[in-house]
């Protein structure tokens, strides 16, 4: 009995995908490192205590992610029946009294007020999206290209796309779609759907910025094409958090001055969206294309993956991750360069936030399950030979 159990978690470790799970605990560790030097320097003093919630969550979402990976991924998905309508009801709650609304950002009801701390439902909302959706494409199969099921594809994505939307996170909006893209691309959408899209964007482009975006988030935009925005009274406040963090982020020049140094350049709420301008003033340059270097081989290390997947479904869930990170580093990066304009999206495993941290190693635990389960005969703890 002995042998056999030591056997099962042999095979368990053989097949784990060990440089994908280090790489992201790795990051996650280090934003450990980011959180404990924010209060130790006095930078932050909203919650003195985050580091240890970040080391807590850290804990919980690898664990949660080892035994994830444990398991045939195809296991989870066919129980979208319970976990669709459970992310979709929670994220619901934000119309409710239980909806909390951050003083920075008053337009954004995206959390729940738990009372001993918040939750952010869509990150939940996202692992729903992606197995249910990757669960869709893999049903659908080579149909895809039929005209209704491309009009249930397009409905399946705007659903949750559309929630965040009314909740006014943008950013978390932009996600959605991005993952509805990528998702369906890989699974052989024809081009005669794609080109009408293409020649429809200009248009649709303009409707959104003249009938339907508000004045400030127009703002947002206007202010990346100023040369000066900070003398200028109308972009000064707009400006203001790119602008001190652009300064943060190069103060670091080439090696930074360290987790503990004095005089660090001040950032607004530079624990979340802007972590990165903190990893620049500690590390340097180095220390920046370093951790960028770190989250592209997790990225591509998501995308290998899903080309070694057993199955279209394993595939189509490892595209929806990348997806999801990749375009997270995208946006965060591009609106701390200041080349995109500020909409709130996490640098992932690096920012702070429990509900970011978790959600996200639970899809590296669904990457990793695909992994694990990628020969035809193979089940953890199980050897059909």
């Amino acid at each position: 009995m002995l042998k056999k159990i030591l056997d099962a978690i042999w095979q368990y470790f053989k097949k784990l995908d060990k440089m994908l799970f280090v790489a992201v605990c790795g990051v996650s560790a280090f934003s450990v490192v980011l959180m404990y030097s924010l209060v130790h320097n006095g930078i932050t003093e909203r919650n003195t205590n985050m580091y240890k919630i970040q080391f807590a969550c850290l804990c919980i979402g690898a664990v949660t992610a080892l035994l994830i990976s444990a398991f045939d991924y195809h296991k989870f998905i066919k129980l979208w029946f319970l976990y669709v309508p459970g992310a979709v009801g929670l994220t619901l709650l934000t119309f409710t009294s239980l909806v909390y609304k951050p003083a920075e950002n008053v337009d954004d009801a995206a959390w729940i007020d738990l009372g001993f701390t918040t939750l952010q439902p869509s990150e939940f909302l996202k692992i729903a999206f992606i197995m249910s959706f990757a669960y869709h494409l893999s049903k659908t199969g080579d149909r895809i290209n039929h005209f209704g099921r491309v009009i249930l594809l397009c409905i399946h994505g705007a659903v949750p796309t559309l929630i965040v939307v009314a909740q006014g996170d943008d950013g978390t909006a932009l996600v959605f779609f991005f993952m509805f893209v990528c998702m369906i691309f890989a699974a052989g959408i024809s081009w005669k759907y794609i080109l009408p899209c293409i020649i429809a964007a200009p248009g649709a482009v303009w409707i959104l910025w003249d009938k339907i975006m508000l004045p400030h988030q127009k703002m947002r935009f206007l202010v990346l094409f100023q040369e000066d925005p900070m003398s200028d009274p109308e972009f000064a406040n707009i400006a203001y958090q790119q602008y001190w963090g652009k300064l943060a982020l190069g103060s670091g020049q080439v090696f930074g001055r360290g987790l503990f140094a004095d005089d660090y350049v001040s950032v607004p709420y530079v624990r979340n969206d802007f972590i990165f301008t903190y990893v620049g003033q500690c590390f340097g340059f180095i220390g920046c294309i370093t951790l960028v270097g770190i989250l592209a081989y997790i990225c591509l290390k998501i995308v290998a993956d899903s080309r070694i997947a057993k199955d279209d479904l394993g595939k189509y869930m490892c595209i929806g991750v990348f997806a999801m990170l990749f375009i997270h580093c995208v946006l965060n990066l591009g609106m701390v360069l200041g080349v995109l304009p500020v909409i709130g999206v996490p640098l992932p495993f690096v920012s702070q936030g429990g509900s970011s941290m978790v959600s996200m190693f639970v899809c590296i635990g669904l990457v990793m399950s695909v992994y694990s389960h990628s020969e035809k005969n193979y089940r953890v703890f199980y050897d059909a030979n």
